[in-house]
């Protein structure tokens, strides 16, 4: 009797979790599709979306084609009463370390035996801004507010000097700081909301070319120039 009663239980978590995962997949086919960005990214999407964020106002992967033909790929923007959030997401563990002005930041991982450089993630996003407001005069003039978003078993040990209108967050503190900015900032002044929308849209379905994501892939790889060093 004992088992059967554990068996019956072990079903209901099973099947609630199977119904949960359906209801999370339907929620984030309102926004994307299961195969875009990362896993982390469609994480972002559902956490946004479960925070009441209106489905329409989010845009997943975006590709803006520069003025050299290479692309400016862009995790995720949200269009909001108050302007256009802009947010990176990063994936790491390990202590941080970095200040905003500096170009390479450090993860520190097994208490300091390993150490690995990447990219400032304010100022990978802050070119991300400067290509959105590349797509128009309203862009121009719209206020624009990024966010940093770690996830991951991180932790800032000396993150610092981070730019107004930045926000850098782990995972669990996004809808704390999106509530922070659409309270603290005046509404902006869309001038035409449709082209917004429009431009970002056309970002979106540019994401959607499997050879745009290659081109962008060995663009990157062509700027690293890993392949042009020979020890």
């Amino acid at each position: 009797m004992y088992m059967e009663i554990v068996l019956v239980i072990f079903l209901l978590i099973t099947f609630f979790i199977i119904y949960i995962k359906i209801l999370d997949k339907k929620l984030l086919h309102t926004v994307t599709k299961s195969n875009r960005g990362t896993k982390t990214e469609r994480n972002l999407v559902l956490e946004l979306l479960k925070s009441k964020v209106p489905a329409q106002t989010i845009f997943h992967d975006l590709y803006l084609k520069k003025h050299d033909g290479t692309y400016s790929q862009i995790d995720l923007v949200v269009a909001t009463k108050v302007g256009l959030i802009v947010f990176e997401v990063k994936n790491y563990s390990g202590w941080i370390f970095g200040k905003g002005y500096q170009p390479q930041w450090t993860q520190v991982l097994a208490y300091g035996k390993r150490k690995y450089r990447f990219y400032n993630p304010i100022l990978q996003n802050n070119k991300h801004i400067e290509e959105l407001k590349k797509q128009s005069k309203q862009f121009e003039n719209l206020p624009f507010f990024s966010i940093v978003v770690f996830y991951g078993d991180c932790q800032f040990k000396d993150v610092s000097f981070v730019p107004e209108g930045t926000y850098l967050t782990k995972s669990r503190h996004i809808q704390k700081v999106v509530a922070k900015i659409l309270k603290e900032n005046a509404p902006a002044n869309y001038s035409n909301k449709s082209e917004v929308v429009s431009i970002l849209k056309d970002a979106v379905k540019t994401g959607e070319s499997r050879e745009t994501q290659i081109q962008h892939v060995e663009n990157i790889q062509d700027m690293i120039g890993k392949h042009r060093i020979f020890e």
